[in-house]
């Protein structure tokens, strides 16, 4: 069975980055990322909009009548 990474899971790799990357534009003296939750929501929801788009794209979408047909052929062997 196919697991999937979790939209949360997401969520905290997204945070951790920006607070890595402002952790260190701060101990170099340059100005913190000015970020805000709308900022993180909407880049969370572009990432998981980008994820989704892809793997409904790679995904076997089949339509037709012969197409599904075929499917459960090939899961039959």
């Amino acid at each position: 069975m196919a697991r999937h990474i979790t939209a949360g899971t997401i969520a905290r790799t997204v945070i951790l980055a920006l607070a890595l990357v402002n952790q260190l534009l701060t101990a170099t003296g340059h100005g913190v990322i000015p970020i805000s939750d709308t900022d993180v929501n909407t880049l969370v929801s572009t990432a998981l909009t980008i994820v989704t788009s892809v793997v409904a794209w790679w995904k076997n979408n089949s339509f037709t009548q012969k197409a599904i047909e075929a499917d459960e052929i090939l899961r039959s062997k």
